[in-house]
């Protein structure tokens, strides 16, 4: 019964990392297309590792057999979707500055959104890490606790890219191919 608590808090907040945001090193202007393109280019591999590491997770969570088992696979599983926030904002840093009114702040509020995306995993992570699982049933309490905290700290993050206030950009994120 705990595990599934586990599990389906796991994949709520793991599936919608789908609607996180990115960022910018500020290194010159670009045309809000060309932004766009390499901002959902950059989110493209994050997206599918954390869509991967959702179905590992549930095959691995299915197959724990003990609580210590299911730790494993949890730290595991946090651990590869902090190093794949980490690396979708550092290539989304690459993308500069769109070029438009307030770019540099929207370029920010982008790379903000992965890096709190980035920490609430590892917090999470540190979390689970340092939870007993002796008790069975305290830990899967615990881990239902801990992932409370990693949805709110998740939801805090998101940007929605469609949606980041410049009529340009917007523009940009619903034309470009590889946001859609």
């Amino acid at each position: 019964m705990h595990f599934r608590v586990v599990a389906i808090s796991l994949l709520f907040v793991l599936v919608s990392a789908g609607t996180g945001g990115c960022g910018s090193d500020g290194s010159g202007d670009v045309a809000p297309k060309q932004w766009a393109q390499s901002v959902c280019t950059a989110l493209a591999p994050w997206r599918a590792e954390i869509a991967d590491l959702t179905t590992k997770a549930q095959q691995q969570l299915q197959s724990a057999k003990t609580a210590s088992q299911t730790k494993t696979n949890i730290v595991d599983l946090l651990s590869g979707a902090e190093t794949a926030s980490e690396k979708a904002r550092l290539g989304v840093s690459g993308a500069g500055v769109p070029d438009v009114s307030g770019g540099d702040k929207v370029a920010q509020q982008f790379t903000a959104s992965l890096s709190k995306a980035r920490d609430a995993y590892g917090n999470a992570k540190r979390s689970v890490e340092a939870l007993p699982t002796a008790d069975a049933k305290a830990f899967y309490t615990s881990v239902g606790s801990a992932f409370a905290v990693l949805k709110e700290e998740y939801e805090q993050s998101a940007i929605d890219p469609k949606h980041v206030g410049q009529k340009d950009l917007q523009k940009a994120f619903s034309e470009v191919a590889e946001c859609r």
